[in-house]
């Protein structure tokens, strides 16, 4: 697996099909020059790149080298990433390791990373809070994101190929339905407030097939699959799961909902 060309198929293809997500939350909250935001799980850094171009502070922090060296090409162009520059901070590693350069706290941490699909997701993500949480300022706001119902999401057809094609592993980390109290049961279990939540349309359009094979791998949600099977078999499935949804000039489009849950730190 390349996991360099991953991190690319990620950042050109599949990253901005969130991005009404990021805006939704960005403009809910007032997201600009008084925010000083922590990004879990930032991956190449569009959604910090959206809350810089608003005035906020940003640090993102994630485990994917290759990811955060794209992150850093998008958000530190001229190579600069010294305590020196703290309106603008790329971290690899936990979340421990990203302490706020303000004594106050970080006023935003977003998790806009989907739970909702895998086995184990919401557990993951909650241990990313216990350790964000500590940095958060009182009253922060901590943005939960997951997919919406698999009814509302076309996607959710073509991640269940993923669950099949797994069973040789006992459908271990495979695609799992949504629930709907996904998102509050990770904040109550983080001992967060819920401050509101909403949802918004995120379609999946790609240019072709190829593309929609190589933006949705680039997801990791055909781990399973891959190792249970091969690339050449996840590659054919996928293709085929994707034909219903291409449209007569070759283009790929899959209507999707997004959840997003706001809760406060206490």
């Amino acid at each position: 697996m390349d996991l360099r060309a991953r991190a690319r198929d990620w950042s050109e293809i599949q990253e901005r099909m969130l991005v009404p997500l990021y805006e939704a939350v960005y403009e809910r909250l007032d997201v600009g020059p008084a925010t000083r935001l922590l990004g879990l799980g930032c991956g190449s850094g569009l959604a910090l790149l959206m809350a810089a171009s608003r005035g906020a502070a940003i640090t993102g922090v994630d485990t994917s080298s290759d990811r955060l060296a794209l992150a850093r090409e998008r958000l530190l162009p001229d190579g600069r990433d010294t305590p020196s520059r703290t309106d603008t901070r790329i971290v690899q590693g936990c979340p421990a390791e990203a302490a706020p350069a303000h004594s106050a706290g970080y006023t935003v941490v977003t998790a806009f990373e989907p739970i909702g699909c895998l086995a184990g997701d919401a557990e993951g993500l909650g241990e990313l809070l216990a350790e964000a949480l500590p940095l958060a300022g009182p009253g922060a706001a901590v943005v939960l994101a997951g997919w919406g119902p698999p009814e509302r999401c076309a996607t959710s057809s073509v991640l269940r190929v993923a669950a099949k094609l797994a069973e040789p592993l006992g459908g271990a980390d495979a695609w799992r339905p949504t629930e709907r109290d996904d998102l509050e049961q990770v904040a109550g279990r983080a001992g967060l407030r819920p401050d509101g939540s909403g949802r918004v349309a995120c379609p999946f359009g790609y240019a072709d097939t190829d593309s929609a094979v190589r933006g949705l791998k680039s997801t990791g949600l055909f781990d399973p699959a891959i190792t249970a099977t091969d690339q050449v078999q996840v590659d054919k499935e996928l293709t085929e799961a994707l034909h219903p949804y291409q449209r007569a000039d070759g283009t790929v489009w899959m209507p999707n909902v997004f959840r997003y849950l706001v809760a406060r730190v206490p």
